[in-house]
C-alpha cells in the first residue's frame, strides 16, 4: 500500500546524499518533495502541512546544520515525524478489572468487522484469552452467520441467539451477552455491531444504545484502509456521534495510497491499535508506529519478522535441524528440507517475508516476481519420492527420477534441479560445519580453510657430527657432561650460580615438534 509513497521518499533522500552541508534551497526542495509525496499518497492536507512544517522547522535547526551526515539527520527527522503522526507509542488494549472486558467494534458496512472480529478474537485466543463473539448486525443479510463461520474457523465461541436478517432487537443481545459470559467464564467479549453503507442518524443511535447498555471498556472504529480522504471524515463522524478509543486499520494489503492510515490519528487524536493486512485470520497484529514508519522508508522490520519467526516456527524442528548441519550435515535428509520449507510457509508469503529485511525496497520488482506456488511444486516432488530416496537421495536413478516426475507433475529437469541444489546445500553445511567456509572460497586464518599452495616448508637439520672418532667420542662425552651440570642448576635458587645461556640444548624428542 506504501509503496509509492516509499519510492518517492527513497528519490527525495538520494539527492540529499553525498551533500556536506545543506542549504536553504536544499531544505526547501526536500520538503516540496515530501509534500507531493503525502498528498499522492492522499494523506488529509491538514495533517501534510503540519508535517512538513514540523521537518522544515528541525531541518533548520542545530541538529541538522552540525551534523556529519545532514542527509541520514533529515532521513531521521522524517522517521520520527512519522512515527508522531501514526500515533507516537504502541497503545494496548484496556482489560476490566473485573471479567468479561467488553470490545465494541463500529464502523461502516463493508469495512470488514465482522472478518475482523474473528481475527481479533483468535488474537486474543493466542494472548492467553477466552474470547466470546457476540453477534450484534442483525439487519445485513447473512451476518450472524457469517460470524458464526469465522468463530469456528478462528476457535472461538460466538452468541447468536437471534436468526438476523432484520429479525431481533440488537440491543437486548449486547445486553444478555454480558451475562452469558459471565456464566461461562469467557473474559473476553468482541461485540460486531450492525454498519450502513453510509453515515446516517439511525446506524448513530444504535452504536449508542448499545455503547450504554454494555458499557464497552474498549470501542475499536474500524476504517477501510483503501477509502482514502473519506476515511477521516467517516471517523470524525463516529467521533462526534458514538465516540471511540482506537482504530482497527483494515484491508492494509490492498493497492490504495495508503493516506488514511497516515491520518486518521492524526485527526481524530485516537491511536491505530491493530491492523488488518491479508484476508487469512492469522493476517492480524498489533499496529506498531514506528514499525510501520520504518516500512515506509525502506528501513524494513525486523522486530515483526522475529515476532512471526517466534510465533510460527517450531523451535524444536529448528534445533534438530541445527544439530544435524553441525555434525557436518550428512544427515541432513530431503525430510529434514521439507519440514523447513514447510515451517517458512507458515510465516506468510515469501516475498511479504523479504520485504520486512532492511534494504529490500530496492529489490521490488525481484521480489514481486517471486512465486509461492514454487515452494509446493518442491513439496511435491519431495512427497513423490519414497522414504528411502528421500533418506538417500543417491539411490534416484534415472527411471526413479522419471517416477518421481510423473507422481508430482512436474519434469525431469526439475526434478534433476532439485536433487542438484540439495546436495550443494549439503556440501556447504558440510564445508561450514568443519570450519572451512563456503565452498570455492579461501579458508580464513585460524578458520581451518583451504590449504596453501606452494613449496613445502624445508625439514630442520639435525646437529652436525665429526667423522673422526676420536673427536666424536669427545664431543659426546662433553654433552653428558653439560646435561649433569643442567640437572644439577636445576635445584639452584636464583644467585646460586647462573647457567651458560650457550649451553642450553632443548630435551631428547622436543626437537621433533619443530620441524
Amino acid at each position: 500500500m506504501f509503496d509509492t509513497l516509499s519510492d518517492r521518499l527513497a528519490a527525495t533522500f538520494k539527492n540529499l546524499r553525498g551533500k556536506g552541508r545543506l542549504s536553504e534551497a536544499d531544505i526547501d526542495a526536500t520538503a516540496r518533495e515530501i509534500r507531493v509525496a503525502l498528498l499522492e499518497a492522499d494523506v488529509a492536507l491538514p495533517v501534510v502541512r503540519e508535517f512538513v512544517a514540523h521537518v522544515k522547522e528541525r531541518a533548520r535547526g542545530t541538529e541538522v546544520s552540525q551534523a556529519l551526515n545532514p542527509a541520514q539527520q533529515i532521513i531521521k527527522i522524517v522517521n520520527e515525524e512519522l512515527v508522531r503522526v501514526l500515533g507516537g507509542e504502541t497503545r494496548r488494549l484496556r482489560f476490566a478489572k473485573t471479567a468479561p472486558t467488553v470490545i465494541m467494534l463500529a464502523g461502516l458496512q463493508g469495512a470488514g468487522k465482522t472478518t475482523l472480529a474473528g481475527k481479533l478474537g483468535k488474537w486474543l485466543k493466542t494472548q492467553k484469552h477466552s474470547p466470546l463473539l457476540v453477534a450484534c448486525d442483525l439487519q445485513r443479510p447473512n451476518a450472524v452467520n457469517q460470524l458464526s463461520v469465522v468463530a469456528e474457523r478462528a476457535g472461538v465461541a460466538v452468541y447468536a441467539p437471534e436468526p438476523g436478517n432484520g429479525v431481533g432487537d440488537p440491543v437486548k443481545v449486547a445486553r444478555d451477552s454480558i451475562e452469558y459470559a459471565r456464566e461461562k467464564q469467557y473474559d473476553v467479549v468482541v461485540v460486531d455491531t450492525a454498519g450502513r453503507l453510509g453515515i446516517d442518524a439511525e446506524m448513530m443511535q444504535q452504536a449508542a444504545d448499545i455503547r450504554d447498555a454494555v458499557s464497552p471498556d474498549e470501542i475499536l472504529f474500524v476504517v477501510d484502509a483503501m477509502i482514502g480522504q473519506d476515511a477521516v471524515t467517516t471517523a470524525q463522524a463516529f467521533l462526534d456521534g458514538v465516540g471511540f478509543d482506537g482504530v482497527v486499520l483494515s484491508k492494509l494489503d490492498g493497492d490504495a495510497r495508503g493516506g488514511a492510515a497516515l491520518s486518521v490519528a492524526q485527526v481524530t487524536g485516537r491511536q491505530i491499535m491493530f491492523a488488518s493486512n491479508g484476508e487469512k485470520l492469522d493476517d492480524f497484529d498489533a499496529f506498531h508506529p514506528d514499525r510501520m514508519a520504518s516500512r515506509i522508508l525502506g528501513m524494513g522490520d525486523m522486530l515483526s519478522l522475529i515476532e512471526m519467526a517466534e510465533q510460527k516456527y517450531d523451535a524444536d524442528l529448528a534445533l534438530k535441524a541445527a544439530e544435524k548441519i553441525q555434525k557436518g550435515g550428512k544427515d541432513f535428509t530431503l525430510d529434514d528440507f521439507l519440514q523447513q520449507m514447510e515451517q517458512v510457509k507458515k510465516m506468510g508469503s515469501i516475498s511479504k517475508l523479504l520485504g520486512m529485511l532492511p534494504g529490500m525496497g530496492q529489490m521490488k520488482e525481484q521480489i514481486d516476481s517471486i512465486d509461492d506456488r514454487d515452494l509446493d511444486r518442491v513439496a511435491a516432488i519431495i512427497k513423490s519420492m519414497t522414504p528411502g530416496e528421500r533418506d538417500d537421495p543417491k539411490i534416484i536413478n534415472g527411471s526413479r527420477r522419471a517416477r518421481i516426475a510423473k507422481g508430482s507433475g512436474c519434469t525431469v529437469t526439475e526434478v534433476n534441479n532439485l536433487i542438484e541444489r540439495f546436495f550443494e546445500a549439503r556440501k556447504m553445511m558440510t564445508s561450514m560445519a568443519r570450519g572451512g567456509g563456503f565452498p570455492g572460497m579461501p579458508g580464513m586464518p585460524g578458520a581451518g580453510g583451504g590449504k596453501k599452495k606452494g613449496k613445502a616448508p624445508k625439514q630442520a637439520k639435525g646437529k652436525r657430527q665429526s667423522g673422526n672418532p676420536m673427536k666424536r667420542k669427545q664431543e659426546e662425552l662433553a654433552a653428558a657432561q653439560r646435561r649433569e651440570e643442567r640437572a644439577a642448576n636445576a635445584f639452584q635458587m636464583p644467585g646460586d650460580g647462573a647457567a651458560d645461556p650457550t649451553d642450553f640444548e632443548l630435551p631428547k624428542g622436543f626437537e621433533d615438534y619443530l620441524k
